[in-house]
Protein backbone atom coordinates (compact mmCIF):
# COMPACT_ATOMS: atom_id res chain seq x y z
CA UNK A 1 0.00 0.00 0.00
CA UNK A 2 1.16 3.40 -0.63
CA UNK A 3 1.31 5.90 1.60
CA UNK A 4 -0.24 9.01 1.52
CA UNK A 5 1.90 11.89 0.18
CA UNK A 6 3.42 14.56 3.26
CA UNK A 7 0.52 17.37 3.14
CA UNK A 8 1.45 20.64 1.43
CA UNK A 9 3.44 23.79 3.78
CA UNK A 10 2.39 27.12 3.37
CA UNK A 11 4.37 29.91 4.84
CA UNK A 12 2.07 33.23 5.90
CA UNK A 13 4.53 35.87 5.18
CA UNK A 14 3.97 39.42 6.59
CA UNK A 15 6.78 41.39 5.41
CA UNK A 16 8.23 41.66 8.39
CA UNK A 17 11.68 41.07 10.24
CA UNK A 18 10.81 37.25 11.78
CA UNK A 19 8.52 35.67 8.92
CA UNK A 20 11.41 37.09 6.61
CA UNK A 21 14.03 35.61 8.43
CA UNK A 22 12.15 32.64 8.70
CA UNK A 23 11.93 32.07 4.91
CA UNK A 24 15.77 33.07 4.84
CA UNK A 25 16.74 30.06 7.02
CA UNK A 26 14.62 27.05 5.51
CA UNK A 27 15.76 28.44 2.56
CA UNK A 28 19.43 27.82 3.47
CA UNK A 29 18.09 24.83 5.48
CA UNK A 30 16.59 23.55 2.22
CA UNK A 31 13.13 22.95 4.25
CA UNK A 32 10.30 22.29 2.36
CA UNK A 33 7.79 25.44 0.90
CA UNK A 34 5.52 24.79 -1.27
CA UNK A 35 3.88 28.52 -1.36
CA UNK A 36 4.49 31.74 0.61
CA UNK A 37 1.14 34.09 0.83
CA UNK A 38 1.53 37.52 1.43
CA UNK A 39 -1.95 39.50 1.98
CA UNK A 40 -1.88 42.83 0.15
CA UNK A 41 -2.26 45.54 2.71
CA UNK A 42 -1.61 49.39 2.85
CA UNK A 43 1.37 49.50 4.20
CA UNK A 44 4.21 51.71 5.09
CA UNK A 45 6.38 52.92 2.20
CA UNK A 46 9.21 51.27 2.71
CA UNK A 47 7.60 48.11 3.39
CA UNK A 48 5.61 48.33 -0.39
CA UNK A 49 9.32 48.96 -1.90
CA UNK A 50 11.02 45.66 -0.22
CA UNK A 51 7.97 43.02 -1.09
CA UNK A 52 8.87 43.55 -4.76
CA UNK A 53 12.11 43.11 -4.00
CA UNK A 54 11.75 40.02 -1.81
CA UNK A 55 10.14 38.12 -4.15
CA UNK A 56 12.64 38.39 -6.52
CA UNK A 57 14.77 36.72 -4.38
CA UNK A 58 12.24 33.96 -4.32
CA UNK A 59 11.83 33.49 -7.28
CA UNK A 60 15.47 33.20 -8.06
CA UNK A 61 15.44 30.39 -5.59
CA UNK A 62 12.08 28.62 -7.16
CA UNK A 63 10.05 29.87 -4.10
CA UNK A 64 6.64 29.96 -4.93
CA UNK A 65 4.86 33.11 -3.38
CA UNK A 66 1.46 34.97 -4.59
CA UNK A 67 0.05 38.10 -3.27
CA UNK A 68 -3.59 37.71 -1.99
CA UNK A 69 -6.47 40.20 -1.84
CA UNK A 70 -9.49 40.36 0.12
CA UNK A 71 -12.51 40.30 -2.37
CA UNK A 72 -16.09 41.59 -0.64
CA UNK A 73 -18.83 40.52 -2.93
CA UNK A 74 -21.56 42.66 -0.94
CA UNK A 75 -21.40 46.28 -1.61
CA UNK A 76 -24.38 47.83 -0.92
CA UNK A 77 -24.59 51.10 -2.75
CA UNK A 78 -20.56 51.79 -2.26
CA UNK A 79 -17.90 51.54 -4.55
CA UNK A 80 -15.97 48.54 -4.77
CA UNK A 81 -13.25 48.20 -2.08
CA UNK A 82 -10.19 45.74 -1.66
CA UNK A 83 -8.39 46.87 1.21
CA UNK A 84 -8.35 48.13 4.73
CA UNK A 85 -7.64 51.87 3.94
CA UNK A 86 -10.60 51.35 1.10
CA UNK A 87 -12.70 50.09 3.66
CA UNK A 88 -12.27 52.54 5.96
CA UNK A 89 -12.56 55.63 3.65
CA UNK A 90 -15.74 53.85 2.30
CA UNK A 91 -17.32 53.72 5.95
CA UNK A 92 -16.31 56.21 7.26
CA UNK A 93 -14.85 54.05 10.19
CA UNK A 94 -11.24 53.27 12.01
CA UNK A 95 -9.19 50.16 11.88
CA UNK A 96 -10.29 48.25 14.85
CA UNK A 97 -7.46 47.89 16.44
CA UNK A 98 -8.38 51.66 17.64
CA UNK A 99 -10.80 50.32 19.38
CA UNK A 100 -8.78 47.83 21.15
CA UNK A 101 -9.62 45.26 18.80
CA UNK A 102 -6.73 43.68 16.77
CA UNK A 103 -9.37 41.78 14.18
CA UNK A 104 -7.84 43.68 11.05
CA UNK A 105 -5.65 40.70 10.26
CA UNK A 106 -8.39 38.08 10.55
CA UNK A 107 -10.02 39.84 7.88
CA UNK A 108 -7.28 41.69 5.37
CA UNK A 109 -4.34 38.97 6.28
CA UNK A 110 -5.92 35.50 7.37
CA UNK A 111 -9.11 35.75 5.26
CA UNK A 112 -8.04 36.08 1.69
CA UNK A 113 -5.18 33.38 2.49
CA UNK A 114 -7.83 31.07 3.62
CA UNK A 115 -9.83 31.76 1.12
CA UNK A 116 -7.38 31.57 -1.73
CA UNK A 117 -6.00 27.79 -0.33
CA UNK A 118 -9.31 26.57 -0.46
CA UNK A 119 -8.81 26.98 -4.48
CA UNK A 120 -5.17 25.46 -4.33
CA UNK A 121 -5.19 21.93 -5.57
CA UNK A 122 -2.68 20.44 -3.53
CA UNK A 123 -4.41 21.71 -0.28
CA UNK A 124 -7.68 20.44 -1.53
CA UNK A 125 -6.37 17.29 -2.33
CA UNK A 126 -4.62 16.94 1.48
CA UNK A 127 -7.76 17.50 2.57
CA UNK A 128 -9.87 14.76 0.70
CA UNK A 129 -6.86 12.56 1.79
CA UNK A 130 -8.03 13.53 5.88
CA UNK A 131 -4.54 15.82 6.28
CA UNK A 132 -4.30 18.95 7.42
CA UNK A 133 -2.09 21.58 5.68
CA UNK A 134 1.05 22.98 7.17
CA UNK A 135 0.83 26.75 7.74
CA UNK A 136 4.19 28.06 9.17
CA UNK A 137 4.17 31.38 11.01
CA UNK A 138 6.76 33.89 12.31
CA UNK A 139 6.44 34.07 15.89
CA UNK A 140 9.64 33.89 17.62
CA UNK A 141 11.22 33.37 21.27
CA UNK A 142 10.76 36.64 22.27
CA UNK A 143 9.00 37.38 25.38
CA UNK A 144 6.15 39.39 23.46
CA UNK A 145 5.72 36.84 20.62
CA UNK A 146 5.99 33.88 23.41
CA UNK A 147 2.33 35.85 24.57
CA UNK A 148 1.03 35.76 21.26
CA UNK A 149 1.85 31.83 20.36
CA UNK A 150 0.38 30.90 23.97
CA UNK A 151 -2.73 32.83 22.91
CA UNK A 152 -2.57 30.96 19.60
CA UNK A 153 -1.57 27.47 20.99
CA UNK A 154 -5.30 27.44 22.34
CA UNK A 155 -6.85 27.95 18.86
CA UNK A 156 -7.23 24.44 16.73
CA UNK A 157 -8.30 24.47 13.07
CA UNK A 158 -9.73 21.45 11.24
CA UNK A 159 -8.14 23.01 7.95
CA UNK A 160 -4.53 23.50 9.33
CA UNK A 161 -1.32 22.38 11.41
CA UNK A 162 0.42 25.47 12.92
CA UNK A 163 4.23 25.26 12.77
CA UNK A 164 6.65 27.76 14.08
CA UNK A 165 10.22 27.34 13.10
CA UNK A 166 11.81 30.50 14.67
CA UNK A 167 10.51 29.07 17.74
CA UNK A 168 11.38 25.66 17.03
CA UNK A 169 15.31 27.26 16.34
CA UNK A 170 15.29 29.16 19.68
CA UNK A 171 15.34 32.52 18.00
CA UNK A 172 14.44 35.89 19.03
CA UNK A 173 14.36 38.97 17.72
CA UNK A 174 18.35 39.30 17.59
CA UNK A 175 18.84 36.09 15.62
CA UNK A 176 16.42 37.40 13.05
CA UNK A 177 17.83 40.35 12.73
CA UNK A 178 21.01 39.04 12.23
CA UNK A 179 19.89 35.90 9.64
CA UNK A 180 18.24 39.36 7.67
CA UNK A 181 21.57 41.38 7.82
CA UNK A 182 23.73 38.21 6.43
CA UNK A 183 21.53 38.32 3.51
CA UNK A 184 22.23 41.60 2.43
CA UNK A 185 18.63 43.27 2.77
CA UNK A 186 17.17 45.45 5.23
CA UNK A 187 13.75 44.75 6.31
CA UNK A 188 11.41 47.68 7.59
CA UNK A 189 8.81 47.10 10.60
CA UNK A 190 5.77 45.79 8.82
CA UNK A 191 2.68 47.49 9.37
CA UNK A 192 0.09 50.09 7.66
CA UNK A 193 1.18 53.16 7.50
CA UNK A 194 -1.79 54.42 9.97
CA UNK A 195 -1.79 51.43 12.18
CA UNK A 196 -2.49 52.89 16.05
CA UNK A 197 1.06 50.46 16.59
CA UNK A 198 2.96 53.14 14.93
CA UNK A 199 4.95 55.34 17.17
CA UNK A 200 5.25 59.30 17.26
CA UNK A 201 9.08 58.75 15.27
CA UNK A 202 7.69 56.24 12.68
CA UNK A 203 4.71 58.71 11.62
CA UNK A 204 7.43 61.53 10.89
CA UNK A 205 8.73 59.49 8.50
CA UNK A 206 6.25 59.44 6.69
CA UNK A 207 5.57 61.01 3.08
CA UNK A 208 3.27 63.93 2.87
CA UNK A 209 0.51 61.33 0.74
CA UNK A 210 0.66 59.37 3.85
CA UNK A 211 -0.09 62.11 6.49
CA UNK A 212 -2.98 63.30 4.08
CA UNK A 213 -4.53 59.90 3.66
CA UNK A 214 -4.14 59.95 7.77
CA UNK A 215 -6.13 63.21 8.03
CA UNK A 216 -8.76 61.87 5.59
CA UNK A 217 -9.62 58.79 7.73
CA UNK A 218 -9.62 60.29 10.75
CA UNK A 219 -11.84 63.02 9.14
CA UNK A 220 -14.26 60.26 7.99
CA UNK A 221 -14.84 58.65 11.17
CA UNK A 222 -14.91 61.63 13.36
CA UNK A 223 -19.08 62.12 12.75
CA UNK A 224 -19.39 58.64 14.69
CA UNK A 225 -16.25 58.27 17.07
CA UNK A 226 -17.84 57.85 21.02
CA UNK A 227 -15.00 55.84 22.45
CA UNK A 228 -11.65 56.77 20.70
CA UNK A 229 -9.94 60.64 19.47
CA UNK A 230 -8.55 59.18 16.62
CA UNK A 231 -6.12 56.54 15.61
CA UNK A 232 -4.23 56.29 18.65
CA UNK A 233 -7.32 55.69 20.47
CA UNK A 234 -6.71 58.46 23.34
CA UNK A 235 -3.79 60.49 24.38
CA UNK A 236 -0.99 59.36 26.24
CA UNK A 237 1.27 61.46 28.79
CA UNK A 238 4.36 59.95 28.20
CA UNK A 239 4.95 58.17 31.13
CA UNK A 240 7.73 55.67 31.42
CA UNK A 241 10.12 56.47 29.07
CA UNK A 242 7.00 56.83 26.34
CA UNK A 243 6.37 59.65 24.35
CA UNK A 244 3.49 61.88 24.96
CA UNK A 245 1.03 62.04 21.71
CA UNK A 246 -2.65 62.83 21.23
CA UNK A 247 -5.48 60.27 20.37
CA UNK A 248 -5.54 61.40 17.38
CA UNK A 249 -2.86 61.55 14.69
CA UNK A 250 -4.27 64.68 12.70
CA UNK A 251 -3.58 66.70 15.91
CA UNK A 252 0.05 64.89 16.27
CA UNK A 253 0.57 66.00 12.30
CA UNK A 254 -0.69 69.52 13.11
CA UNK A 255 0.99 69.91 16.71
CA UNK A 256 4.54 68.83 15.16
CA UNK A 257 3.93 71.15 11.56
CA UNK A 258 4.10 67.59 9.75
CA UNK A 259 2.11 69.71 7.15
CA UNK A 260 0.76 73.14 7.06
CA UNK A 261 -2.73 73.63 9.00
CA UNK A 262 -4.28 75.30 6.15
CA UNK A 263 -3.95 72.25 4.47
CA UNK A 264 -4.89 69.88 6.69
CA UNK A 265 -7.93 72.17 7.32
CA UNK A 266 -8.41 71.80 3.75
CA UNK A 267 -8.52 67.98 3.74
CA UNK A 268 -10.62 67.63 6.64
CA UNK A 269 -13.08 69.73 4.87
CA UNK A 270 -13.08 70.52 1.41
CA UNK A 271 -11.35 67.24 0.31
CA UNK A 272 -13.12 65.09 2.73
CA UNK A 273 -16.89 66.66 0.98
CA UNK A 274 -15.40 65.76 -2.38
CA UNK A 275 -15.32 62.09 -1.42
CA UNK A 276 -18.46 61.99 0.53
CA UNK A 277 -20.12 63.62 -2.83
CA UNK A 278 -18.00 60.83 -4.83
CA UNK A 279 -20.19 58.12 -2.96
CA UNK A 280 -23.26 58.99 -3.22
CA UNK A 281 -22.60 59.64 -7.05
CA UNK A 282 -21.73 55.88 -7.14
CA UNK A 283 -24.41 55.19 -4.99
CA UNK A 284 -26.64 56.27 -8.01
CA UNK A 285 -24.89 54.01 -10.19
CA UNK A 286 -25.27 49.79 -10.85
CA UNK A 287 -22.54 48.25 -9.26
CA UNK A 288 -20.71 47.55 -12.86
CA UNK A 289 -20.42 51.58 -13.76
CA UNK A 290 -19.66 51.99 -10.68
CA UNK A 291 -15.94 53.48 -10.08
CA UNK A 292 -14.08 51.85 -7.16
CA UNK A 293 -12.65 53.54 -4.12
CA UNK A 294 -9.25 53.37 -5.49
CA UNK A 295 -9.92 55.20 -8.47
CA UNK A 296 -10.87 58.43 -6.11
CA UNK A 297 -7.65 57.54 -4.00
CA UNK A 298 -5.02 57.44 -6.77
CA UNK A 299 -7.11 60.70 -7.94
CA UNK A 300 -6.50 62.37 -4.45
CA UNK A 301 -3.01 61.12 -4.12
CA UNK A 302 -2.20 62.52 -7.66
CA UNK A 303 -3.82 65.85 -6.75
CA UNK A 304 -6.84 65.35 -8.90
CA UNK A 305 -9.47 66.16 -5.91
CA UNK A 306 -8.94 69.93 -5.49
CA UNK A 307 -10.44 73.11 -4.04
CA UNK A 308 -12.80 74.85 -6.60
CA UNK A 309 -11.29 78.21 -8.60
CA UNK A 310 -13.05 80.64 -5.82
CA UNK A 311 -12.66 83.19 -8.53
CA UNK A 312 -13.40 81.19 -12.36
CA UNK A 313 -13.86 84.79 -13.85
CA UNK A 314 -9.91 85.70 -13.97
CA UNK A 315 -9.56 83.05 -17.22
CA UNK A 316 -6.13 84.36 -17.96
CA UNK A 317 -5.08 83.57 -14.21
CA UNK A 318 -6.75 80.00 -14.98
CA UNK A 319 -4.34 79.66 -17.95
CA UNK A 320 -1.48 80.32 -16.22
CA UNK A 321 -2.58 77.95 -13.26
CA UNK A 322 -2.91 74.93 -15.72
CA UNK A 323 0.48 75.66 -17.69
CA UNK A 324 2.50 75.77 -14.10
CA UNK A 325 4.53 72.62 -12.98
CA UNK A 326 1.86 70.79 -10.05
CA UNK A 327 2.76 70.74 -6.72
CA UNK A 328 3.01 67.51 -4.49
CA UNK A 329 -0.76 68.14 -3.79
CA UNK A 330 -2.19 71.46 -4.98
CA UNK A 331 -4.66 73.04 -2.48
CA UNK A 332 -5.85 76.90 -1.70
CA UNK A 333 -3.21 79.36 -0.40
CA UNK A 334 -4.34 80.40 3.58
CA UNK A 335 -5.57 83.60 1.56
CA UNK A 336 -8.28 81.60 -0.46
CA UNK A 337 -9.39 78.96 1.76
CA UNK A 338 -12.74 78.61 2.27
CA UNK A 339 -13.88 80.67 5.54
CA UNK A 340 -16.79 78.47 6.34
CA UNK A 341 -16.02 74.31 7.25
CA UNK A 342 -17.93 72.30 4.74
CA UNK A 343 -20.80 69.56 6.61
CA UNK A 344 -19.89 66.22 4.44
CA UNK A 345 -23.47 64.30 3.52
CA UNK A 346 -22.36 61.08 4.65
CA UNK A 347 -25.41 59.68 3.57
CA UNK A 348 -24.28 57.36 1.17
CA UNK A 349 -22.86 54.68 3.35
CA UNK A 350 -26.52 52.66 4.57
CA UNK A 351 -27.07 52.33 8.26
CA UNK A 352 -24.97 49.37 9.01
CA UNK A 353 -22.94 48.53 6.47
CA UNK A 354 -19.79 46.83 7.04
CA UNK A 355 -18.39 48.84 10.14
CA UNK A 356 -19.87 47.82 13.71
CA UNK A 357 -18.79 50.83 15.58
CA UNK A 358 -15.59 49.50 16.39
CA UNK A 359 -13.97 49.50 13.31
CA UNK A 360 -14.26 47.70 9.88
CA UNK A 361 -14.15 44.18 11.30
CA UNK A 362 -15.33 42.30 14.67
CA UNK A 363 -14.63 38.84 14.47
CA UNK A 364 -14.06 37.30 18.17
CA UNK A 365 -12.44 34.10 17.33
CA UNK A 366 -8.42 34.76 16.56
CA UNK A 367 -6.18 32.14 14.66
CA UNK A 368 -3.43 32.58 14.34
CA UNK A 369 -1.75 35.11 12.24
CA UNK A 370 1.40 35.68 10.37
CA UNK A 371 3.37 37.20 12.71
CA UNK A 372 5.80 39.73 11.97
Amino acid sequence: MTAPASPPVIVAWGAGVDSTAMILEMATRRERIDMVLIAQMPEKPETQAFIPAFRRWMDDRDIPNKIVVNRPRRFGTSPAYFDLLEACLVNGALPSIAFGRGTCSLRWKVGPQDAWTKTWPPAQKAWAAGQKVIRLIGFDSSPRDSRRYAHAERYSSSLYTYRYPLREWGWGRDACNERIRQAGFEVPASSCFFCTGMQCNEVRALPAWCLRLIILMEARAKPRLKSCEGLWRSTTKGLRGREARPGSMTRFIRDEGLLPAHEIDWIAGEANADLAAFLSRAAALPLERRPTMRSWINGFIAHEVRAPDPHPEKQEDRRQYDAEPRQPFPIPPPSQARAHKTNPDFSARRSGQEWRGRGVSGCEEAPPTHGD
